[in-house]
């Protein structure tokens, strides 16, 4: 029984206090009553965190957005951190076009020029995402663990204090109207006392009434002195929490170089994947044909090769030819004979059968083709290749 009384009045006293809040912040919203302002130094502070929060989500919300754009993405890793679970793997974007550029490098063959340059780029595409994965993993906790920290730990609490903060000052202020009001009717009593009343009676009432006035103004002096107290208190326990802010900053800076260190090592990585495909890349001829029209004239080989000997004649159409013997064995070839490629070739059109240099395919020759070509097939491909790319096997 004594438990429930001791809840009745307690509630009872928290809803007059809250009451008494709700006054005291309308009658400030009207113009009706005075608001204790804070001191300069703790507005800056209440600034600059506000300023911070603000910002620091946004960066953060923006740093998710850049490392996965997938909005669908993003809510199933939320969803997931929220129920402290780990999310499931998934392929990213450069593993998915690794994974395709391999499979059709396999359907086209690994034998062909473009086939075989399908395969080298989906490989490189594949170490690619491996790299992506890594700067999601790094920076989610060196950059973006640290800034969720902020805003879901320490700045809650700043929140908390600041609003425990604005409590006491309405508490301070509403003490203050109350003492007010009390000296004014204390001052109107002792006004009318100094008159002259008839019969006694009205006198033991008015000074009973004039002593219940003076407790209540006393009793309104102590409540304003603990108010005032609890108010300071408070103040100063959150201006301690806001002066953090600038250690807030500093461990920001260090999260945001660990951030760019990570992209930096990204971004190379990409580079280098990139200037090693280009290299592979680099073995193709660079003078394939590039449209459609077809011509008598077959492309060159590679300047580099040695296979052109001393005897190589140059045109004015700048055509370098290999071995006379070669050659002569090649335009004369009748039936179907096997030869060595010498060099890669791409085909410059559907008629036109790409090579890879060292591969062995099959030649024959086509009444009404041009001399300089041969019909050439290799399984189930067939089409037209430069005798000069090829070498005849006994």
């Amino acid at each position: 029984m004594n438990i429930m009384d001791f809840n009745v009045k307690k509630l009872a006293a928290d809803a007059g206090t809250f009451l008494s809040r709700a006054v005291q912040f309308t009658e400030e919203k009207l113009g009706q009553a005075e608001k204790t302002e804070l001191d300069a130094h703790l507005e800056n502070l209440l600034s600059k965190a506000e300023c911070t929060k603000i910002w620091t989500e946004k960066i953060m919300k923006q740093t998710e957005v850049l490392l996965q754009p997938n909005p669908n993405a993003r809510i199933e890793e939320f969803v997931y951190e929220k129920l402290d679970r780990k999310a499931p793997s998934r392929i990213n974007n450069p593993e998915l076009l690794g994974q395709y550029m391999i499979d059709a490098g396999t359907e086209f063959g690994p034998g062909t020029a473009y086939g075989n340059a399908l395969i080298k780029c989906g490989e490189t595409q594949k170490r690619i995402g491996t790299a992506d994965r890594e700067l999601i993993q790094t920076s989610a906790l060196n950059f973006l663990t640290p800034l969720r920290n902020f805003i879901e730990g320490d700045y809650k609490t700043i929140a908390k204090e600041r609003k425990l903060l604005q409590n006491k000052r309405l508490d301070l202020d509403a003490a203050k109207t109350r003492l007010k009001k009390a000296k004014t009717a204390d001052t109107r009593a002792s006004q009318l006392n100094s008159t002259r009343l008839e019969g006694d009676n009205i006198m033991v009432n008015f000074s009973y009434m004039l002593n219940f006035l003076h407790v209540k103004w006393l009793k309104s002096e102590q409540e304003l002195r603990i108010t005032q107290s609890e108010f300071d208190r408070q103040a100063e326990i959150t201006r301690l929490l806001l002066e953090g802010i600038s250690s807030t900053h500093a461990h920001h800076l260090r999260c945001l170089n660990d951030f760019v260190e990570a992209q930096l090592t990204y971004y190379a990585q990409c580079y280098q994947y990139m200037l090693d495909l280009q290299k592979q890349l680099g073995s193709f001829p660079s003078n394939y044909l590039c449209n459609n029209n077809q011509s008598s004239i077959p492309p060159l080989p590679p300047a580099s090769s040695n296979v052109v000997g001393p005897s190589a004649v140059a045109s004015t159409s700048a055509l370098v030819v290999t071995s006379p013997s070669n050659l002569s064995d090649l335009k004369e070839c009748t039936g179907n004979r096997k030869a060595r490629v010498l060099y890669d070739y791409d085909a410059a059109n559907s008629s036109e059968l790409s090579l890879l240099a060292d591969e062995v395919i099959t030649v024959f020759s086509v009444v009404g083709m041009d001399s300089d070509w041969l019909m050439g097939e290799r399984g189930n491909q067939k089409g037209k290749v430069p005798i000069t790319y090829l070498e005849l096997l006994n």
